[in-house]
């Protein structure tokens, strides 16, 4: 099968011909791939940065977000058939450790990661457990569909912090922040603030629903959010970005008691004002990782079918797997927002 592999120790991936088809064994299931949709961690290992290297095994097939039919099934899958289109989670446990078995598999101690423990999904066929798959809705295109994983994260950090009629501000608008935006506001969040450094993703955080976007570098944008906010500040952080400023000015801009829920991941350990930003504050802090497996799913699909949340402008290119080349450069020249290659 085609496939784009992790070839060498250092930037690029390779599309071959001749990868093998994975193995099925008892209990999973052979997804033929139709779509794929190239995230933040995909960047990381095509530029071979220093977390990549310290992570990634070279010869790994990459990818983690798709869409795909069932091809064949195990002898011992039950719930499944060829045919039936279908997603994945894509964090894989043997279902067996403390927080598997009360609730919390998506922070299972075992946790393998498809296209970073596992071959991945940018290929013609990949192989997952029984127990990860996702039927999707008939009502659910392919293009979406095939980006259930970041929407998820995105969903996960709205839905953590009980954004219900409250003020929210978004640190970072890139592919997950922007995806917040639509959330936060499909989940009722009053009004939306979001910060960045790009004014067409600060351009498009507005049309999808942000009520103020501001220049991160703007060191007068706190006190501005302060002034639409009864001089409180946001009700609720996302932070989004991981950056070390960006933190540090969300906390600084959350109210008294507010609640700051942190998915952006920083690139080295940083400094932070604890007592001021948490202490002092009174303030509730949720580490966000990954999605809640299945609740989260079950969310992603209701706000799909609501038809409240808008996706479209978020995905700016679909191409060819054979173009993905062009698809990594696009991302990191930020002419591109969510790239989806078309697999099969």
């Amino acid at each position: 099968m085609r496939a784009l592999v992790k070839h060498h120790a250092g930037p690029g991936l390779q599309l071959v011909t001749d990868r093998p088809v994975p193995d099925v064994g008892p209990r999973d299931v052979l997804i033929r791939v139709k779509k794929a949709g190239i995230c933040g961690t995909d960047r990381h290992i095509w530029e071979w940065d220093h977390w990549a290297a310290g992570r990634i095994p070279v010869g790994i097939v990459t990818g983690h977000e798709f869409v795909g039919v069932i091809e064949r099934v195990g002898s011992a899958v039950t719930r499944f058939a060829p045919g039936l289109r279908v997603s994945a989670e894509g964090h894989i446990t043997a279902g067996l450790d403390y927080n598997s078995r009360t609730g919390n598999a998506h922070i299972a101690r075992d946790t393998r990661i498809l296209g970073v423990d596992r071959d991945g999904v940018f290929a013609e066929f990949v192989c997952v457990p029984e127990d990860n798959v996702w039927p999707v809705h008939p009502s659910i295109p392919d293009h979406i569909a095939a980006i259930f994983d970041p929407l998820g994260n995105a969903v996960h950090t709205v839905m953590s912090a009980s954004v219900s009629a409250k003020t929210v501000l978004i640190t970072g608008v890139g592919i997950i922040g922007l995806m917040a935006v639509t959330v936060a506001k499909c989940a009722g969040a009053s009004r939306i603030f979001v910060t960045d450094v790009d004014d067409r993703r600060l351009a498009l955080a507005r049309k999808l629903g942000a009520v103020e976007a501001y220049k991160a570098n703007d060191p007068g944008w706190i006190d501005k959010l302060r002034t639409h906010t009864r001089g409180d500040g946001a009700d609720v952080l996302l932070e989004m970005s991981g950056h070390p400023m960006a933190i540090d000015d969300g906390f600084k801009a959350l109210r008294m008691g507010g609640t700051a829920a942190l998915l952006g991941i920083p690139s080295r350990p940083i400094s932070f004002d604890l007592s001021s930003h948490v202490i002092f504050k009174g303030a509730t802090v949720l580490g966000i990782n990954g999605r809640r497996m299945f609740e989260t799913w079950y969310q992603m699909e209701e706000m799909l079918l609501s038809g409240r949340l808008k996706l479209e402008e978020i995905i700016t290119h679909q191409l060819p797997m054979d173009q993905f080349a062009t698809g990594f450069g696009l991302m990191q020249s930020g002419e591109a927002i969510k790239v989806v290659l078309e697999v099969g």
